[in-house]
């Protein structure tokens, strides 16, 4: 069995205003690099045999005070990279609404695909293969991978059998913990959307 600490990257200046998704330069704001802090502390007696990010400036920001605590240099793993949302990138949620594609994005995102950008299908594809080598690289150990919301939330989904279409019915928030445990053949979630302070 491998032991999976999901992690949604920390607050950030985009939070709640628009879709940041890869544009660059996208760290964290100080509320972000506080809950950073305190994910780092709150996990201190969690053993850990590795550290995995998106390479997203935000998510490598928040796994910073916990590889230093630990020792760890976290590794970039593009499976778990952030959606790249094609024409809809740095665009506010205000624009977004005008949009003629976003109502299928926000109910139907099993088959949603933004426009010059990523099917979610694919994105779902993509990070449930990189955890499944996570888990076969370190069996019997406990890795953390820092992500996004929404990839997060269509890992859990995958793992939960449910929809993509239903990933509004629940919450991924910012520094959140979600634990899943992977061995051959089987999975189970453990936590989902858990405090980090």
């Amino acid at each position: 069995m491998t032991s999976i600490l999901l992690v949604r990257h920390a607050a950030h200046d985009w939070l709640g205003k628009g879709l940041a998704g890869r544009l660059p330069g996208v760290g964290l704001d100080e509320s972000g690099h506080a809950q950073a802090q305190a994910l780092a502390r709150r996990l201190d007696g969690t053993p850990m045999d590795a550290v995995y990010s998106s390479p997203q400036q935000r998510a490598l920001e928040t796994a910073a005070p916990l590889c230093a605590r630990r020792g760890f240099k976290a590794v970039v793993e593009a499976g778990v990279d952030e959606i790249d949302f094609g024409r809809w990138t740095g665009m506010r949620f205000e624009e977004l609404a005008q949009e003629p594609l976003w109502e299928t994005w926000v109910r139907r995102r099993g088959v949603a695909t933004p426009p010059g950008g990523e099917p979610f299908a694919a994105v779902a594809q993509r990070a449930r293969e990189a955890l499944e080598r996570l888990a076969l690289q370190h069996p019997e150990q406990t890795v953390l991978v820092v992500s996004h919301g929404d990839v997060i939330k269509a890992l859990l989904a995958g793992f939960l059998g449910m929809s993509l279409d239903h990933l509004e019915r629940f919450e991924i928030a910012p520094a959140s913990l979600s634990v899943v445990a992977a061995g051959p053949g089987w999975s189970q979630v453990r936590l989902v959307n858990g405090p980090t302070s």
